[in-house]
C-alpha cells in the first residue's frame, strides 16, 4: 500500500494507506502478451514495494518504479537505447510525453484527450484485454500486406516476360494477349482483395 500521512499542527496525527484494485482481467493481459512473445514493464510513480507487490501479483517482467511524470519519456528512451521496440500505453497528461517517444503509443479510450491526441492507437474502453487483441491485429495486417506484395510481385514476374513472347526462345508459339493481361491483372487485384477479407474473420 501508499501510506498517506496526516500532520496536525506540523504534528504527526495518522497514516491512510491506499492501494489501487487490480483489475480482474489484469493478469490475463500480461499472460496473453507474454504469449505473444513480448516483455512487459510496468512503469509508474508509485514507491519500490508497492510497485513490486503489484508486478508479482501480475508476473510483470520489469518494474521501473517512483518515476516523476516528467521523466517517464526519458525511461523510454534507456529502453530504446538497449535495441528495444516500445510500445506505451497510458491514460493520463503526465504519460503523453511517453506516449510520442514510444515507436506506438497506445491510448485508454476513457483517458485523457490529451493523451488520445499524441497515441498512434486508442483502444474503446478502459478494458486492457483489448490490448493484446490489438497487437494480434496489428501483426496479421502487416503480414497479410507482405503476402499481398509477394502474390503481386509473382504476377509480374511471371507474366510481363510471357506477353513479352519470352516462349519464342523456346518455340513455343504463344504469349499472353492484352485481352489477357487484363483478366489475370483483374485476378491479381481480386485475390488480394479476397486475402485481405480475411481479416474481418478474426475474433
Amino acid at each position: 500500500k501508499t501510506p498517506l500521512f496526516i500532520a496536525v499542527d506540523s504534528e504527526l496525527a495518522g497514516i491512510i494507506a491506499v492501494a489501487d484494485q487490480i483489475k480482474a482481467s489484469s493478469l490475463e493481459t500480461v499472460e496473453k502478451l507474454h504469449s505473444l512473445g513480448l516483455e512487459v514493464v510496468m512503469l509508474t510513480g508509485d514507491n519500490k514495494k508497492t510497485a513490486q507487490v503489484i508486478a508479482e501479483q501480475l508476473s510483470i517482467d520489469k518494474v521501473v518504479s517512483e518515476v516523476l511524470p516528467e521523466d517517464k519519456a526519458n525511461e523510454i528512451k534507456k529502453l530504446q537505447a538497449q535495441g528495444k521496440k516500445v510500445a506505451m500505453v497510458g491514460d493520463g497528461i503526465n504519460d503523453a510525453p511517453a506516449l510520442v517517444n514510444a515507436e506506438v503509443g497506445i491510448a485508454m479510450g476513457k483517458g485523457t484527450d490529451v493523451a488520445m491526441d499524441v497515441a498512434q492507437i486508442t483502444l474503446m474502453g478502459d478494458d486492457f484485454r483489448t490490448l493484446p487483441e490489438a497487437l494480434q491485429l496489428s501483426r496479421r495486417t502487416v503480414r497479410m500486406i507482405w503476402e499481398n506484395l509477394f502474390w503481386a510481385f509473382i504476377y509480374n514476374i511471371v507474366c510481363i516476360p510471357l506477353a513479352a513472347g519470352v516462349l519464342y526462345i523456346f518455340g513455343i508459339d504463344w504469349q499472353i494477349t492484352p485481352s489477357w493481361a487484363s483478366a489475370l491483372m483483374a485476378f491479381s487485384s481480386v485475390s488480394v482483395v479476397l486475402n485481405s477479407l480475411r481479416l474481418k474473420l478474426m475474433k
